[in-house]
């Protein structure tokens, strides 16, 4: 037995810990696949709970079904799982960026369970985010598993993340393309080898499962050189209703957390909310694909007016199921705010010059989709390869990226930080890896202190003190108070060379006399970045370190360069 181990170890060794990408490939494989077939999973439990349900939305106490689908969500996520409700994608770039992308195994499947509640009862959600927070906790326990360092389990968080979302929209460069560009936020050739074929991996699941080529079916659009200037104006519109859908999740987000109702009395309130609009208006339940396909496909029968209200509710909708204890994504929502916007800038648009010959309402559906989707997101290339690829709309491809170019940028110039980034960024808590705050916020302060630092009286002669300086290599010295041991100052041996280079003056003058005791100090509560700009904004190579007004040490620049080019090492070397 023990020579079959020694084998194995060898084998894996040789094939797999001598070849960095290799080992990724391979692994990324697995987590494409294991992400696909977790999404493909979701995504057929939604369609035959939504048809089991379909009858009941005919009667009148219907508008409680969402409220129980989140109350079940909240409930489960709560008392079961323990984790927070919501979509789940900031947690995932958080783990990245702070935690090398460690993350739980049961998140693997934690968010689907209470995103499937939520959706499948009608709550106004999507299904991309739960199962990106799967892929993400596949990949990152593969990593574990095979004991790969910060950089590899990264690498594989980004490869069960493509997979996942090219199982669920049948779109393998959009997977790739989203997994880069929101989740790592680095174009590395080490990373996009194994995402690229780990969504791959994901969209051949999907489509041995479920065979089809497209999620929304539709006839050629033809766009021409007329249609530009509109698709300008849709992009200025897209940025606008963006921003309103980003601020809309997070103020009533924020107006749920500020209650006193817990969370699984506020997920019935959010529920009922979104049931009583459904009502009225049942294209804000659930995730809304089928209304999308009907506005691509030039089917869609709302006037105008009742367009414009449905963009607000689909809003509200959607803030009231996430942000008051429902769990799901945003991707979905976006999708359906967009087409809607597309199909109400097109009715105004020929209202106002019936004579001008555009495309068709389907491909302003069409663009505003990737005008949302890159708007909120801040994701450009995102919302042009998601949108083509799941909509087969390649002759659109130009006013897309027109359209995702200007919606993302106007956006960034509005809201800075794109939803998924706004509260990291706020925390404190976004540092993409690799970076210096990434870095610095695995140093402790503690490891940076020296504190092999001789003390001197404030009461000594300067006499006795040259004494000192004779048998020390220190340039700095604490100055301390007599008994006590209270910090009260630093002498720089660089500033007291005219008292040095005068001997009549050794017995003249105290310690006290020529201690600075102006000169910034840092604290063990500090922040090492703050303590760096403070030492920075001062022009200081050290700078004391004092605790309950006593010395502890030094921190020096010099340390803080070694330390950091080793955490450096650590996280980017290939083991």
């Amino acid at each position: 037995m023990q020579t079959i181990k020694n084998i194995y170890k060898a084998i894996y060794y040789r094939l797999f810990r001598l070849d960095d990408r290799l080992l990724l490939i391979v692994a990324g494989s697995i987590a494409g696949i294991c992400s696909g077939l977790a999404a493909v999973a979701l995504r057929l439990s939604l369609e035959f709970v939504i048809e089991l349900l379909h009858p009941l939305r005919h009667y009148w106490w219907a508008f409680v079904l969402p409220a129980i689908g989140a109350l079940l969500s909240s409930l489960y996520l709560e008392k079961i799982s323990r984790e927070g409700a919501g979509h789940g994608v900031p947690e995932v770039i958080y783990a990245v960026s702070r935690y090398g992308g460690l993350l739980r195994l049961r998140s693997s499947y934690s968010r689907l369970i209470s995103s499937f509640l939520t959706i499948a009862s009608g709550g106004s959600a999507g299904p991309e985010a739960p199962v990106v927070m799967s892929g993400s906790a596949i990949g990152s326990n593969v990593a574990k598993f095979l004991v790969l360092n910060d950089r590899q389990r990264i690498t594989l968080v980004g490869c069960g993340t493509a997979g996942a979302i090219s199982a669920i929209f049948n779109a393998p460069i959009a997977g790739l393309v989203f997994s880069v560009e929101v989740l790592l936020g680095e174009w590395k050739f080490v990373n996009i080898i194994p995402i690229a074929i780990s969504a791959v991996a994901g969209a051949q699941v999907s489509q041995a499962i479920i065979p089809e080529q497209v999620l929304f079916n539709h006839q050629p659009f033809n766009m021409m050189a007329v249609d530009i200037l509109p698709s300008l104006g849709l992009a200025v519109m897209t940025a606008l209703v963006s921003v309103l859908f980003t601020k809309s999740l997070r103020k009533i987000g924020g107006i749920a957390k500020n209650t006193s109702i817990p969370l699984w009395g506020r997920a019935i309130v959010g529920g009922c909310t979104v049931g009583a609009i459904g009502i009225s208006m049942p294209l804000v339940l659930g995730e809304g694909y089928h209304f999308i396909q009907t506005m691509i496909s030039g089917t869609f029968s709302m006037g105008l007016f009742l367009t414009f209200v449905a963009i607000f509710a689909k809003i509200f909708a959607t803030a009231m199921t996430l942000g008051w204890g429902g769990s799901g994504g945003i991707f979905a929502p976006c999708l359906l705010i967009g087409s809607l916007t597309g199909v109400v800038f097109h009715k105004v648009l020929l209202s106002l010059l019936p004579s001008v010959n555009c495309a068709s309402e389907g491909a302003y559906a069409l663009l505003g989709m990737t005008g949302l989707i890159s708007g909120v997101m801040q994701a450009p290339l995102t919302g042009i390869f998601l949108i083509v690829e799941i909509t087969g709309g390649y002759e659109t491809i130009l006013p897309l990226i027109l359209v995702s170019s200007i919606s993302s940028t106007m956006s960034h110039y509005i809201e800075p930080a794109s939803f998924y980034l706004k509260d990291l960024i706020e925390r404190g808590q976004f540092m993409r890896p690799g970076t210096d705050a990434r870095i610095l916020s695995d140093l402790s302060l503690k490891e940076l202190i020296e504190t092999d630092y001789t003390r001197v009286s404030e009461n000594m002669v300067f006499r006795d003190f040259i004494d000192i300086i004779k048998q020390s290599k220190q340039n700095f010295f604490p100055v301390v108070e007599d008994g006590t041991q209270i910090y009260k100052g630093v002498i720089q041996l660089s500033t007291i060379r005219k008292y040095a280079l005068e001997p009549g003056m050794y017995d003249m003058v105290f310690l006290n006399q020529i201690m600075d005791s102006e000169v910034v100090t840092a604290s063990l509560e500090d922040d090492l970045q703050d303590v760096l700009d403070s030492m920075d904004l001062n022009n200081m190579d050290s700078i004391p370190v004092v605790d309950n007004d006593r010395f502890i040490g030094m921190i020096a620049k010099t340390r803080v360069l070694d330390l950091y080019r080793r955490e450096l090492i650590m996280q980017t070397n290939i083991q």
